[in-house]
């Protein structure tokens, strides 16, 4: 037996009968689903300390689950003493389990620790059914201890979907949870 976590479950036994329903489609691989997430994290402090990505490293992969990579420059910027190929972020790319895993902690734990939270920005889809949103502190995810950060950073989360709709994206990222900000008007 194959072991699916329970968003998986769900997505398969909920969200899809839902979207065939909402958007008439004929066929169930027809339906969007969540390909990946990207957690991104820039660090351009770390110029002057190299210990700083050390440490954002050692966040992302124990926030994630999943070894963090680092991301290089690929210009020399004089004005922020900035080297071709000097480590400036680091990023980890969730598919499948590890994917599914992290949206249901992200969306139970870590959000509604979110000071004055009034959900996520409608108008963050680019036009290809992705959606991106930003995290200003770590703090909000409980496997990051308090006492050991050296540096506030945020960090930016991706979720790429197979649709090029952004309503389609929005309709399964807000079955999935996601709480998306209630219009003025209702």
């Amino acid at each position: 037996m194959i072991y699916q976590s329970n968003l998986q479950k769900f997505y398969k036994e909920k969200i899809v009968p839902i979207l065939i329903k909402k958007f008439e489609y004929r066929s169930v691989m027809e339906v969007p689903r969540l390909e990946k997430i990207v957690v991104h994290q820039g660090v351009g402090s770390s110029v002057f300390d190299k210990k700083i990505i050390d440490y954002s490293m050692n966040e992302i992969t124990s926030i994630t689950g999943q070894k963090a990579i680092f991301c290089y420059s690929k210009h020399d910027v004089s004005g922020f003493k900035l080297r071709k190929g000097m480590p400036i972020g680091v990023k980890v790319t969730l598919r499948r389990i590890k994917m599914y895993e992290f949206l249901e902690r992200l969306i139970v734990i870590s959000l509604p620790r979110v000071r004055d939270f009034n959900g996520m920005k409608k108008s963050s889809f680019d036009n290809y059914g992705n959606y991106n949103m930003g995290i200003i502190e770590q703090v909000i995810y409980p496997e990051i201890n308090i006492d050991k950060i050296k540096k506030n950073m945020g960090m930016n989360i991706t979720f790429v979907t197979s649709t090029k709709k952004n309503e389609e994206a929005k309709s399964l990222l807000s079955l999935f949870g996601i709480p998306f900000k209630k219009n003025k008007n209702g």
